[in-house]
């Protein structure tokens, strides 16, 4: 099948014409027409054409509401799938009653985490409705901690072990002493299916940040952006892997990132320097790396930025606002500055005489918030800071999956 998004008249396209992921062929969208960028999509094995819009309007303020429903064909476009996620090698680590209860749990494909905490009953916290369950009806013992912890091994600085080979992900909690009383044991999983949210965007060029409270999948995303940036777009991609949550324990990176290139850090601490030395070595066209949230973090993504490498990162934060209001993040977004207007300024705007502004140009072009896995509320950073601090609603494009995995995008509404 082919997708031609018809061209506008005043604007040069900026996308790529490389094909789309193969899970997306076959994808039928559904538009009205208006004026946007060109973009086109050519498979091999059809000569269909479909005619649909492009993502970003060239004046979104005076459009109205728009949408796309992108639908399945019977061999495109799965429902998010997973990889074998080798989870029988995190079930070994737990004491053999709750491997055994895990191993026969019919809901075990919506596992999230197994937590033990010493003299407490263990939980397995699951997505979906059914949420945290007890897993037996006794406490845990400090010989089932000290067990888990002789088959996880050695914890990094940051409390935290993985295990070889996979995406998991064990954290400890310690007394004062510096004991083991409690674990955290993620589950991690290669899952596709994220990236025809985001698939179009990819083709811009430009830097994106997702935000969204933690859980909620933004490493899956990020994961699956650079398989896709590296396999399927050709892209000289590196990985700064703090935690080794993204390209997985061990020395040889999971399947999941294609051949993307992953930078260990051997402590948190020095992600900035890893992130800097990743641009003056490798010569990446992509810097993907998670959870930025220190100063030097912050201006290790604006000097990425300025080089021209694009930049694909997460942090924490549930909205726009969040990141807006945060002294170390902001940054990112352009930075606030309080501006004082003289009088005859100040009424023409119908304003106060002090004001906030943006002080520069974001180091992201975009900006994703993950509010669920399923539905995300799209920026184009710079005009949402300008519209938030102007104390205006900014315009956004909400894309969410419906019952029957199509993607749903609505463009240019006002999201609370």
């Amino acid at each position: 099948m082919a997708v031609v998004m018809p061209a506008a008249s005043s604007a040069s396209s900026k996308f790529s014409s490389s094909p789309p992921p193969s899970h997306c062929y076959g994808v039928r969208v559904i538009a009205e027409i208006g004026r946007y960028n060109d973009y086109s999509y050519i498979s091999s094995s059809s000569r269909n054409i479909i005619k649909c819009k492009s993502i970003f309007l060239q004046s979104p303020l005076s459009s109205s509401l728009h949408s796309i429903s992108c639908r399945s064909s019977s061999t495109s476009l799965l429902p998010l799938t997973h990889h074998n996620d080798g989870i029988q090698s995190l079930f070994q680590i737990l004491p053999t009653d709750l491997r055994d209860i895990l191993l026969c749990d019919p809901n075990q494909s919506q596992l999230l985490e197994v937590v033990l905490d010493l003299g407490k009953l263990p939980q397995a916290c699951y997505a979906g409705d059914s949420g945290r369950q007890v897993l037996r009806n006794t406490q845990v013992t400090w010989q089932e901690l000290e067990y888990a912890q002789n088959a996880i091994g050695t914890f990094g600085d940051d409390n935290r072990a993985g295990i070889a080979g996979t995406l998991h992900r064990i954290s400890a909690i310690r007394s004062r002493e510096g004991a083991v009383i409690g674990l955290t044991c993620r589950v991690g999983r290669a899952i596709q299916g994220h990236i025809c949210m985001v698939r179009d965007l990819l083709d811009f060029g430009e830097s994106i940040l997702f935000i969204g409270r933690p859980g909620v999948g933004k490493t899956t995303v990020i994961r699956e952006i650079s398989r896709v940036l590296a396999d399927e777009l050709h892209k000289r991609v590196v990985i700064v892997d703090t935690n080794n949550e993204i390209g997985g324990e061990g020395d040889i990176p999971h399947p999941a990132i294609g051949d993307a290139r992953r930078l260990q850090v051997y402590k948190p601490s020095v992600q900035h320097l890893v992130m800097s030395e990743a641009v003056e070595n490798h010569m990446p066209e992509v810097i993907i790396v998670d959870e930025i949230g220190t100063e030097a973090e912050v201006n290790a993504c604006c000097s990425i930025a300025q080089r021209g490498v694009m930049l694909i990162a997460t942090a924490h934060g549930e909205v726009l606002e969040n990141i807006v209001k945060n002294p170390i993040l902001a940054d990112m977004i352009g930075g606030v500055k309080s501006v004082t207007l003289g009088g005859h300024e100040a009424r023409l705007r119908q304003s106060k005489k002090t004001i906030l502004q943006r002080r520069a140009y974001p180091a992201f072009g975009f900006l994703i918030e993950i509010r669920e896995r399923h539905y995300w509320v799209v920026h184009r950073t710079a005009r949402s800071v300008d519209l938030f601090l102007s104390g205006r609603k900014p315009l956004v494009e909400i894309r969410r999956r419906d019952e029957d995995s199509n993607v749903i995008i609505e463009r240019w509404r006002t999201e609370s």
